[in-house]
């Protein structure tokens, strides 16, 4: 058996990953290389392999970085099984097609104002073909153990988002692992990743292998946040990552709300997407820490804005409310409406819930500017800008090392890190070195590795 890395090394997008038995031959995830110019032309390169000598793909969890890249092989041929656990399957058949249909938006804008140097520019896959490759997944459940060829496979559940979950595969007298993106223990929405079994080889994710999260309470930010704007007679808008984050806003909003902590404000979910996931997890509602009734509640306590013109309608509301609208960074969707009616009014504040990249509008409200550029327009900035910054869905340096302590793992197993930037990964390696027995080592682009 031998694997090939595709991808989600040295950074932590375009997961992918190749392996090759005497009979069969497989991808781990199918993601998406997103961000910088160099490595989004990578989706545009031919593969390291057939896709239609593929005999299966194993998708972790939804996210375009992991399974983005699903509608490409369908493209080149590609018709085999994509085994994932059913909420991940339910999850990229919103999140692809929605990828395909931006992507076709794009192209066409390029085209019709002539940017780039493509005289057409054509979208790396449509919503028509991304919703064709959806019909090749296969549901299994978490501990179902499934054959494909020589290789047997079997996912464990990681935390994360709705979903997730860790792919053990054996083949040839081997037990390998990938434990794809790991959630937190303590996790607001999501149960903690499981610990590994005995490995031969562990394949494991470094997203935030050099840092720790902040502990601050967030449902405590935002209680002081939200009644600190009422009290000034403003609104509260926050750009909202449709898959988790919106879960997890919503159901603490409304627990607030509950318990007297905050006013019982008008609160709107303005996004289509984030309003079909959240009926995902609350159908799912056994897979994470929200039961039936907790669901119920975050229905009874926010509007769905479904439409454009019910988007358009937030702005009639004229005393204190609340906005949850895609998308996350504000680099794009509808939150950018609210953003230019609401930045200008000092009584407002706009709450990030989440990361910020560099570049990004969030990033630079953040970083304090007081104009920000929306649909070619300047915007003064003299709303608050506040940020949560403990409720991201990855385990951090901490928690990574104690699910790797939990483990059943032999000490000498070693274990490959990926899904990291380069900085991360190596002082992540630097971090295990001093702490476990395992050998240390930082997977490279292309890298061949024979077991």
């Amino acid at each position: 058996m031998h694997l090939v890395f595709l991808g989600g090394v040295g950074t932590v997008t375009g997961s992918k990953f190749l392996i090759q038995t005497e009979k069969a031959q497989v991808l781990v995830d199918c993601g998406l290389f997103q961000g910088y110019k160099q490595l989004r032309e990578r989706n545009r390169s031919a593969p390291f392999f057939d896709p239609q000598k593929l005999d299966a793909v194993f998708l972790t969890h939804a996210h375009l970085d992991h399974s983005g890249y699903l509608p490409v092989l369908y493209q080149m041929g590609f018709r085999g099984p994509v085994y994932c656990h059913a909420a991940t399957a339910e999850l990229c058949m919103i999140l692809l097609p929605d990828s395909g249909r931006i992507q076709e938006e794009d192209a066409a804008f390029y085209a019709r104002h002539r940017i780039g140097k493509h005289e057409k520019p054509l979208p790396l896959y449509d919503e028509a073909t991304a919703e064709a490759s959806c019909r090749l997944f296969q549901p299994v459940d978490f501990e179902q153990s499934i054959a494909v060829k020589d290789i047997h496979a079997r996912l464990q559940p990681a935390g994360h988002i709705l979903g997730a979950g860790s792919w053990c595969l054996e083949a040839e007298g081997k037990r390998i692992a990938f434990s794809g993106d790991l959630g937190r223990p303590e996790d607001v929405l999501m149960y903690p990743p499981k610990p590994m079994p005995e490995l031969d080889m562990l394949f494991l994710e470094s997203t935030y292998g050099d840092r720790l999260h902040e502990t601050a309470d967030a449902k405590m930010q935002i209680k002081e946040i939200v009644n600190q704007t009422v009290q000034s007679g403003g609104s509260v808008v926050i750009p909202t990552f449709a898959v988790g984050r919106a879960q997890v806003l919503q159901y603490l909003l409304a627990s607030l709300m509950r318990e007297g902590q905050i006013p019982r404000l008008p609160m709107f979910l303005d996004s289509p997407m984030a309003i079909d996931v959240s009926a995902l997890y609350a159908r799912h509602h056994n897979l994470h820490r929200l039961s039936a009734a907790d669901c119920e509640l975050i229905s009874e306590s926010i509007q769905y804005m479904r439409s454009v013109e019910e988007s358009k309608s937030i702005a009639n509301v004229r005393f204190p409310h609340i906005i949850l609208a895609g998308s996350g960074m504000a680099t794009g969707g509808r939150v950018l409406h609210h953003l230019k009616r609401m930045l200008p009014d000092h009584r407002n504040t706009v709450l990030f819930a989440g990361f910020q990249a560099g570049g990004t509008r969030g990033a630079h409200m953040l970083a304090g500017e007081k104009k920000i550029k929306i649909h070619g327009q300047f915007v003064p900035c003299e709303a608050r800008i506040a940020q949560l910054e403990s409720l991201s869905g990855h385990a951090d340096r901490d928690e990574l090392t104690a699910w790797l302590e939990a483990a059943k793992m032999k000490p000498k197993t070693p274990i490959y890190l990926v899904h990291g930037e380069a900085e991360t990964l190596d002082r992540f390696r630097l971090h295990l070195q001093e702490r476990t027995q395992h050998p240390i080592h930082v997977a490279d682009q292309n890298q061949v590795l024979h077991l």
